[in-house]
């Protein structure tokens, strides 16, 4: 009998032991695993992220940002359909001026547009150049004469940065929508005046949504999540 309530005793202690520990091993409360939860992107631009718009049911908000709840202030717009389309999207006036706030600051430095300014500085580019200005033809767009050239051989002028979701062939002219802006270059094809934004630009057209180079589109999330944090 001794043995026995020896036994009923231990295996009590046990199970107590094992109810104690139970709380330990309950599953993470909602709001915890809403932590983790995956964020959504759109398939055409990985670097954009979807969230329902917390604002206004059965609408999707678009943003560089993946804190959530996301912040409808720095969103690049909204969308009543995903993926966006240009009837669907309506854009924030606030992410644009930040938008062209960073290009006027860093596509200056932009790798990718010091390489095209180089290029269009090369006798091939000013040929190219040359000989649509005696058939007299024109951007009409900043002050150039080709997309990405100059005004004349050896002389300098103006080069356009586009949006990368509808790159122009070499030489040629991006469409209105898609210029963002353009910065001046001399003759050897160094970057010598400011960035002046296009008053053209679109960031959605049938082409796709905003689509920067990795560098300007770090510098963008980098000034974003400067802003977050005076929400």
């Amino acid at each position: 009998m001794l043995v026995r309530s020896m036994r009923l005793s231990f295996n009590f202690s046990i199970a107590s032991s094992t109810t104690m520990l139970l709380p330990r091993l309950r599953p993470a409360p909602q709001a915890l695993r809403g932590a983790f939860r995956r964020v959504s992107t759109l398939s055409s631009n990985p670097s954009i992220k979807v969230f329902p718009n917390p604002q206004k049911p059965n609408t999707y908000l678009l943003s560089y940002l993946d804190t959530h709840p996301p912040k409808p202030e720095l969103a690049i717009g909204t969308s009543s359909t995903n993926p966006p389309t240009p009837s669907s999207f309506n854009g924030n006036q606030r992410f644009l001026g930040i938008l062209n706030e960073v290009l006027a600051k860093h596509a200056a430095d932009d790798p990718d547009l010091k390489s095209q300014a180089q290029a269009f500085a090369s006798p091939g580019g000013f040929n190219f150049i040359q000989q649509r200005n005696r058939r007299g033809t024109s951007t009409g767009a900043g002050g150039a004469s080709a997309e990405g050239g100059a005004g004349g051989a050896g002389v300098g002028g103006w080069v356009h940065l586009s949006d990368a979701r509808n790159p122009p062939d070499f030489g040629r002219i991006a469409w209105p929508e898609d210029i963002l802006g353009s910065v001046e270059v001399d003759g050897q094809g160094n970057i010598i005046g400011n960035y002046q934004a296009s008053g053209t630009y679109r960031i959605i057209t049938n082409e796709g949504i905003l689509g920067l180079s990795p560098f300007l589109r770090g510098k963008l999330i980098a000034r974003l999540r400067e802003e977050e944090e005076k929400l």
